[in-house]
């Protein structure tokens, strides 16, 4: 399981979110949305505090992270983070397994 945030993806957080070099940016499940692997559940985006980190990568300086006890969500897929020019929003691509 690899969590994986592209540069473009990173570039539209900078631009759009205000998030710099520094920041923690949790990965979260959310009841509704549109996800490929769990029917009525999709991923959030929040600046917040780590508490018990299960996976994380550093881009351009900035921490992205899913929390152990969100880890069911993956089910050992590796999540990656792009940008969306078609659509201006973030990417949520779930691979793997």
């Amino acid at each position: 399981m690899k969590l994986t945030v592209t540069p473009a993806a990173v570039t539209w957080f900078k631009e759009e979110w205000d998030f710099e070099e520094g920041d923690q940016i949790k990965l979260f499940v959310r009841y509704g949305g549109d996800s490929t692997i769990h029917a009525a559940f999709s991923m959030g985006i929040v600046k917040d505090e780590p508490k018990n980190i299960g996976i994380s990568t550093i881009a351009d300086g900035i921490t992205f992270y899913v929390e152990q006890d969100e880890l069911w969500y993956l089910d050992g897929r590796d999540l990656t983070l792009d940008y969306s020019q078609e659509k201006d929003e973030i990417d949520f691509q779930v691979s793997g397994k």
